[in-house]
């Protein structure tokens, strides 16, 4: 059988290069990326953006031929996170690789002029999202007593302009995501499935990075479940 591949996240470099490294892998996967539902000048894909950087797109509009098993996820709904995984099942055979990968958007805003609808859908769809999908991936991996989930975010900082005002939603939803992945991985070594975090200290390096999260992957190691694996400029921490 065909490896499974399902990459869930936004649309950002990041997860762009994972999908790029899937397509050399196998014909088909399939990726769920979370529709942007925020206000007109939001930074997209990478926190940290510059206030203009949402009228270009946060990546190519060319994607990888085979990335064609495009599933819709609605990170808010509990029952969305179910329906995706059953969807990735009937599509792909089984999931063996699960990727979610997390570069929240950027809302540099005061405090005072957020929007309360991009409040509520940076908490849905880069909070509470994770926790859904999470849930479902692990007992599918559990019941099946195989399976790889993997947790995959950026501590690059990539700060604006000295004139910008601060990201007020970016950073604490990245910061949810990163206690999450520990939390996952304290609690792995009892399970019969392979969970792993990966994390990312230097910026624009998401190539590199996202090879990375597949030479760890491709390996397959039972001994690497429960760690945290950081790339960066001195080589492939643990």
């Amino acid at each position: 059988m065909t490896r499974g591949i399902l990459i869930a996240g936004n649309e950002s470099g990041l997860s762009q290069a994972i999908s790029a490294e899937a397509a050399k892998r196998v014909e088909h996967f399939a990726a769920a990326l979370i529709s942007s539902r925020l206000a007109v000048g939001v930074s997209a894909g990478v926190t940290g953006g510059s206030p203009g950087a949402s009228k270009q797109p946060a990546i190519p509009e060319e994607k990888p031929k085979n990335s064609d098993m495009s599933l819709q996820w609605n990170p808010g709904s509990p029952i969305s996170a179910r329906t995706l995984v059953l969807a990735a099942e009937n599509r792909l055979g089984q999931i063996n690789d699960a990727i979610l990968v997390c570069a929240p958007p950027a809302i540099r805003k005061p405090a005072a002029e957020l929007s309360l609808a991009d409040i509520e859908t940076m908490v849905n769809d880069h909070i509470k999202g994770w926790f859904y999908l999470a849930r479902e991936l692990s007992a599918v991996f559990r019941s099946r007593a195989s399976g790889s989930l993997a947790l995959v975010f950026s501590e690059a900082n990539s700060a604006g302009g000295k004139d910008d005002n601060a990201d007020m939603l970016g950073p604490p939803a990245l910061a949810s995501f990163q206690a999450f992945t520990r939390s996952l991985l304290a609690s792995s070594y009892t399970e019969p499935f392979i969970t792993l975090g990966f994390s990312c200290t230097e910026t624009g390096a998401e190539t590199g990075f996202a090879s990375y999260v597949f030479k760890v992957l491709d390996e397959s190691n039972k001994r690497n479940s429960g760690k945290l694996l950081k790339y960066g400029k001195l080589g492939f921490l643990k």
